[in-house]
């Protein structure tokens, strides 16, 4: 159970941060209906992307991949990146270090 609150982050998109260190951030980004996104942006941190449940398209740095339970995928420190709901479902994303501005 973690004391962060649910944050809407966009029209059918949630975060909620899970854990956190300065060295490291577990944060669960919830799509609530197909066509959802996380829009393209780019951050310092490394992050890595664990898909618990639905399907999405990330680009990153232009490649676009179809993902869906159980893949994951590593976005690089300022690669551009974002991801459209294909199926609705939840992403857990690690960054290293703490995204700060998720506090």
């Amino acid at each position: 159970m973690t004391d962060f609150p649910v944050i809407e982050t966009g029209e059918n998109v949630t975060r909620q941060v899970l854990a956190d260190h300065p060295d490291l951030m577990l944060v669960a980004f919830g799509f609530g209906k197909t066509g959802a996104e996380g829009a393209l942006h780019n951050h310092p941190h490394v992050q890595s992307t664990f898909v618990e449940s639905g399907r999405f398209r990330f680009t990153i740095d232009g490649v676009v991949s179809e993902v869906g339970p159980g893949d994951t995928l590593i976005v690089p420190s300022n690669a551009v990146h974002g991801c459209v709901c294909l199926e609705p479902g939840r992403l857990v994303d690690c960054f290293t270090p703490r995204r700060d501005d998720f506090l």
